[in-house]
């Protein structure tokens, strides 16, 4: 369903004055329409306000093209981020970069004579209709007209009942229903002007169609069905959303703070981290959401996931397909998080001591030469107190550690630990080459200790680790 945007288009000059031959014919009888029926049509369920594109999609079947609903929706040229499906002006746009001759599309009906120009513009929709050329009209869904606008597929008509035949993309089994010629003459007329009503139609008379290129990853269609249902979740009006590919960024701050985070974090960090490790994006759309402070990161945690978050700075939540920060504690462990998913779809594998130390890694980063870097960060002290204490466990030891080893199992220096040794290999050079060696060798090494010994070039690990320590406990934070 539509909403509102034909009225729009007087304003903006979009409507079309012309349709000259409205009127043409307009004396003939009723009885002059013959029945008339294109078939084989197959019908397609619309997604969520893709009324159009379905249409499209079901005449398209029809003609043996393999273009879908989300095709045409990509053709439009739609930002995605607006999280709906294609107006009038967009479809069109669509449609004729498919290869259809639509015609022109928007009429003008007077009030004061409308009944005589709507029998005109109904016998050009019956003209093409025996031509086996189909239309999509926009139309009142129902009774309601200041509610909604709705693409239908006209498809015929039965002049023994006076009834139009068309498929309906809002039901499942909506093909060929009928309506009343009369009911139809009342909902086509979108009636936001007391003096002047507009009528659409999208002519889909085949011209030279395109094969449409089928592309990896997730297109615009993908991204603004998730919108779509991702603004229906929205706790208060205070929320933005800003499209990040490969993630949607919402949050409570102003527009132009969350747009600003969108860009200069997320998209900074993504940049940089694909550039040295990831060549794949994500295998699922993942919403970060960036909540101001405490109080609406703990209120609003609750209200969207069920429960109370675990952290006062952020998380990564694989089954709510999000990341969830109080952006109030600063970028770092946005960041930070920013790895996991990645890290998910380019090395399933890797062990939880790997995966949180690059990702503690870039906790506190910052650019060289176009790359992502590790600076010294919080979690120094805590290392270099259990180093002075004689209580870091060897890398034998860490990399050997289990998923609940690791998270639950901690002596209290397992992030850290495994933070610093991934600082130490970027300052040596050797952080990028480990990481691609060992998702590589990940079948015959699954802990990656052995790789680490390899590309380290160290025989002996015990005066490696001796050394690494001397290392750390002279870095400096701040």
């Amino acid at each position: 369903m539509k909403s509102f945007v034909t009225a729009l288009l007087f304003g903006t000059g979009l409507l079309i004055a012309g349709w000259l031959s409205l009127s043409r014919g307009a004396a003939r009888t009723e009885a002059g329409y013959a029945s008339v029926l294109i078939d084989g049509v197959p019908h397609v369920p619309q997604k969520p306000d893709f009324c159009g594109e379905a249409c499209a999609e079901m005449y398209l079947k029809r003609l043996g093209r393999p273009i879908d609903q989300d095709d045409v929706f990509n053709q439009s040229g739609l930002d995605p981020a607006l999280g709906r499906g294609c107006y009038t002006r967009e479809l069109a746009a669509a449609l004729t970069r498919i290869g259809f001759r639509t015609g022109p599309v928007w009429y003008r009906v007077a009030a004061d004579n409308a009944n005589e120009q709507l029998a005109g513009a109904f016998q050009s929709l019956h003209a093409d209709l025996a031509e086996g050329v189909p239309s999509i009209v926009c139309m009142h869904y129902d009774e309601q007209p200041e509610t909604t606008e709705h693409f239908r597929l006209i498809l015929g008509y039965d002049a023994d009942t006076d009834e139009v035949i068309y498929h309906e993309p809002a039901v499942d089994n909506g093909a060929y229903l009928r309506m009343k010629r009369e009911r139809m003459l009342e909902l086509w007329p979108l009636k936001y002007d007391p003096r002047s009503w507009s009528l659409i139609r999208l002519r889909l008379e085949p011209g030279q169609l395109i094969d449409v290129p089928q592309t990896a990853g997730f297109t615009n269609a993908d991204y603004a069905q998730h919108i779509l249902k991702l603004k229906k979740k929205l706790p208060t009006d205070d929320f933005h959303i800003v499209l990040q590919r490969p993630f949607v960024v919402v949050g409570d701050e102003s527009a132009e703070v969350v747009r600003q985070r969108a860009t200069n974090t997320v998209k900074w960090a993504v940049d940089r981290i694909k550039r040295d490790y990831f060549s794949k994006d994500p295998d699922q759309i993942i919403d970060i959401w960036l909540f101001k402070d405490k109080v609406s990161y703990e209120t609003h945690t609750e209200q969207l996931f069920g429960s109370k978050p675990h952290t006062p700075f952020g998380y990564y939540s694989s089954q709510h397909r999000a990341l969830v920060m109080n952006i109030s504690t600063g970028g770092g462990t946005l960041v930070h998080e920013i790895v996991h998913p990645f890290m998910a779809a380019n090395f399933p594998g890797c062990p939880s001591w790997f995966n949180e130390g690059l990702a503690s890694l870039y906790e506190q980063c910052r650019d060289v030469n176009g790359h992502i870097w590790g600076s010294t960060n919080w979690r120094l002290r805590g290392l270099q107190g259990a180093i002075g204490d004689g209580n870091v466990p060897s890398f034998k030891t860490l990399c050997s550690t289990t998923t609940r080893e690791f998270y639950h199992e901690d002596p209290g220096t397992n992030y850290a630990q495994a933070r610093y040794l991934c600082y130490y290999l970027q300052e040596h050079g050797l952080l990028v080459k480990y990481f691609h060696e060992f998702r590589r060798a990940a079948n015959d090494d699954p802990t990656g200790y052995e790789t680490l010994v390899r590309v380290l070039g160290e025989e002996d690990m015990d005066a490696f680790q001796e050394k690494w320590q001397q290392y750390v406990m002279k870095l400096r934070f701040p």
